[in-house]
């Protein structure tokens, strides 16, 4: 059986998100040209959380879209159990064209799923900058890849795992360490 330790908890992961916010207005000195897109699952419901904490700072709401990402993983099979191929979901209703793209997800850990999200927003046009937010950055990069907004780094071994649970997702707030013995 393996150990399970709480890192953030409901109000830690709050935090962690409003302080983000922040971080994201501050930088981009303002949000009128920006777009917060969500890499599904989670990556789209802590967006949500984003977009709702910085219209409340600014007092109006930003942009946002949610990617799925599963079709361009180069670590994934791109077919169904009856050979077809996957249909991309992508609901980006703005023209990212010289944008401000912020991609927004759960864990980053070896960079595979942010690459993969950078390859589907380069498809819908080419931004002017994209920026990376990440609940929880694990360490063990395979690609060079690094996020602007992090809202807790947590330095892994390789058999750990971390889990991000999610009230929209899984009934509750919070972020866990599990190790295998």
């Amino acid at each position: 059986m393996g150990q399970i330790t709480e890192l953030l908890d409901g109000p830690s992961m709050n935090r962690a998100l409003t302080r983000i916010a922040h971080e994201i207005i501050e930088k981009n000195k303002g949000i009128d040209e920006c777009i917060l897109v969500g890499i599904k699952t989670r990556g789209a419901f802590l967006a949500r959380r984003l977009a709702d904490k910085i219209e409340m700072i600014e007092g109006k709401p930003i942009r946002t879209g949610e990617l799925d990402i599963t079709l361009y993983r180069d670590d994934l099979t791109t077919k169904t159990e009856n050979g077809e191929a996957l249909v991309k979901q992508v609901d980006i209703d703005y023209v990212v064209a010289n944008q401000k793209i912020i991609l927004v997800d759960d864990v980053l850990y070896t960079g595979r799923t942010v690459r993969a999200a950078l390859d589907a927003v380069m498809d819908l046009g080419r931004p002017s900058h994209i920026q990376l937010a990440v609940l929880v950055d694990r360490g063990h990069r395979e690609l060079p890849i690094r996020a602007d907004y992090v809202g807790k780094n947590i330095p892994t071994s390789g058999v750990e795992r971390i889990v991000v649970r999610l009230t929209e997702v899984d009934k509750e707030d919070n972020v866990t360490l599990h190790k295998e013995d």
